[in-house]
């Protein structure tokens, strides 16, 4: 069957604008127009019949439009106010045993035939030297549709609105005595996926995305010392009511206080502490040490780029101590609010929920469905994602959780139990080996723990651990009460590199006896790699 691009397209007006210029440069109502339009399923016809005749055993098409925007602010003006989006479709084809994968942004017939082609031809040629053919576990076919969780779409919202928000952050922020400079910013993702298979799943997914920051720089003109904290609050799989669900102009000016009190806070004593991570910190720790060496094609050394290899081995699945027994690591897909959250995986597997690490011991792998049955698996736990329809599809990390303590604990609780410590808040700088064991990382602010109290504001403050180690300390967690999920936007991976947005749920979590750095005294040398 043979159709056009006129054929989708209701208005002459889009038709002549489509073909005269690429469709990333429609205003946004032609866009919309344009996509409604697009006959996803006989281009996905086309594309499946086209792999069958080329000798496919399997075959999927994705179809996806991708829109981002971003409000930015300084002090009381707008930086930049910009929107960006893009649609097209990329094929992967397994033949002979081996991927082909290409792609086009052209939404045609004879375009999807063609690039399907091509994808045949790239899998015949890689199978000449593939050593070990794909097996894929199945999977059962679904037809549906989903939407992620949102009362409010960002994309509806004026950028007035927007601009609102921001500058009222910036103005709770400004009216901190000796703060200088101020920050914000909104970005919003929206991903709008089809995929269809040779198992016969039509899925369609609609996921909205919002990331808002800021950040309080004090300065001492005097000393030429600046000092600056950014927001502890991260980016969710939520709409625009992120914005009025949270005190954002309440967090910016106690960060702004804080910057100003890390002007004058007294330098950390290296030694030896007892550290209570607030979840603000400890996500970007389980992100490093847990997340990423739980990625099994690292293990296999199918992988290496930003993020290296791993010292997990599939031998040590099930044998392995990683942690105390309070630690429970859950891996993720259906996590309310969770970045990585979906439906179904970018090769039709369900979203899932498993164990990572159980009762400290570790127990199973991050996997899609040409890696499950290289560790025993019979089906994959739904980990495949492109961050692009012309990104080829590969194993990308989930949600990743710390699971709090069942009895309702709270951070004082925590900090009660510690006669000299440190009480950490934020993301800040980290170093991180090839293999995810050797690490150090850093914070936004830190406060010295005394005989079960908080006291005052140190700085410079960095700890230093391996992997099992850090996590073989861990004797206490905060309650459901405590649990909090911060997440990254852009995590990166793959050559060319990938993008993901993951999050990473926990309570507040103390850990004894961690050897802590100063890091203005260059005593924190050490060779380790930086990452990301």
């Amino acid at each position: 069957m043979k159709f056009s691009r006129r054929d989708f397209i209701k208005t002459s007006a889009v038709a002549v604008g489509a073909a005269a210029m690429p469709v990333w440069s429609l205003n946004a109502e032609a866009a919309n127009a344009f996509w409604s339009e697009v006959n996803k399923d006989a281009l996905a016809d086309a594309a499946l019949a086209a792999a069958k005749k080329a000798g496919a055993s399997y075959a999927d098409i994705r179809i996806n439009r991708y829109r981002q925007q971003n409000v930015n602010t300084r002090e009381r003006q707008v930086l930049n106010v910009s929107s960006a989006q893009n649609m097209g479709f990329g094929v992967r084809v397994l033949v002979n045993g081996t991927w082909g994968f290409a792609a086009s942004p052209v939404l045609t017939t004879d375009e999807v035939v063609r690039v399907t082609n091509e994808a045949a031809a790239i899998a015949k040629a890689n199978s000449t030297i593939t050593r070990k053919k794909i097996e894929l576990v199945p999977v059962e076919p679904v037809k549906t549709k989903w939407k992620s969780a949102f009362e409010k779409d960002p994309f509806d919202v004026p950028s007035e609105d927007k601009v609102a928000v921001l500058l009222k952050i910036n103005e709770a922020a400004l009216g901190v005595k000796g703060i200088s400079f101020v920050n914000s910013s909104l970005g919003a993702v929206n991903e709008q996926k089809y995929l269809a298979t040779s198992d016969g799943s039509r899925i369609e997914q609609y996921i909205i995305r919002t990331m808002p920051n800021f950040s309080a720089t004090a300065t001492d003109r005097a000393s030429g010392d600046f000092q600056s904290v950014n927001s502890l609050r991260e980016a969710q799989q939520i709409g625009f009511e992120y914005m009025s669900k949270h005190d954002w102009a309440a967090e910016a000016r106690t960060a702004a206080e804080h910057a100003v009190m890390k002007l004058k806070a007294p330098s950390v004593t290296p030694g030896k502490y007892d550290l209570v991570l607030h979840p603000s910190h400890l996500f970007l720790t389980i992100h490093e040490s847990v997340g990423h060496p739980t990625e099994l094609d690292r293990a296999l050394l199918w992988e290496a780029n930003y993020a290296g290899t791993s010292f997990l081995t599939p031998d040590k699945t099930g044998k392995l101590q990683y942690g105390s027994k309070m630690v429970n690591f859950i891996a993720d897909r259906t996590q309310p609010h969770g970045l990585a959250t979906v439906a179904y995986d970018d090769e039709s597997v369900p979203g899932q929920s498993w164990h990572l690490v159980k009762d400290g011991l570790f127990v199973d792998w991050q996997t899609t469905r040409d890696t499950a049955k290289l560790v025993g698996k019979s089906k994959s736990y739904g980990c495949l994602h492109a961050d692009n329809w012309s990104s080829v599809p590969f194993p990308r990390m989930p949600n990743v959780s710390l699971q709090p303590a069942k009895e309702n604990i709270s951070m004082d609780d925590l900090v009660a139990g510690v006669e000299k410590g440190i009480l950490i808040y934020g993301r800040g700088s980290y170093s991180i080996d090839q293999q995810r064991y050797n690490f150090q990382f850093g914070g936004q602010t830190f406060w010295e723990i005394k005989n079960g109290k908080v006291g005052g504001m140190l700085r410079d403050v960095a700890y230093q651990s391996r992997t099992t180690d850090f996590w073989g300390s861990l004797d206490g967690l905060g309650g459901q009460s405590t649990y909090e999920l911060p997440g990254s936007p852009n995590d990166g991976k793959g050559e060319p590199g990938q993008s993901n947005a993951v999050s990473h749920g926990c309570p507040p979590a103390r850990f004894r006896n961690v050897n802590v750095l100063n890091t203005a005294s260059g005593a924190n040398n050490n060779p380790l790699e930086d990452h990301e």
